[in-house]
């Protein structure tokens, strides 16, 4: 009976796990979406070029790769609007 309670308590650890797995997941590849589209190439060779980049460079690819997301997620914080005219439509 004691090993009930364990089992439970992995089990609410893995569901947690996965739903945090899958809110990265969901919000993190909007980087390499973001870029593959600006770019041009598939969405695959982005992610790799990332994991390659961050073993070459001992991780801190992954540090950008965190501050692009940051910044994608609040774009329309600096989004400048190019369309003005004059001086006068600040």
């Amino acid at each position: 009976m004691s090993i009930l309670p364990g089992r439970i308590e992995a089990i609410k650890f893995m569901k947690l796990l996965q739903k945090t797995i899958f809110f990265f997941e969901l919000k993190s590849f909007g980087v390499c979406e973001w870029w593959a589209r600006k770019l041009g190439i598939k969405t695959s060779k982005v992610r790799l070029g990332f994991i390659y980049a961050s073993f070459v460079a001992l991780g801190s690819p992954l540090l950008l790769y965190l501050i692009m997301a940051w910044i994608l997620e609040h774009k329309h914080y600096f989004k400048l609007n190019s369309k003005r005219s004059t001086i006068w439509e600040l």
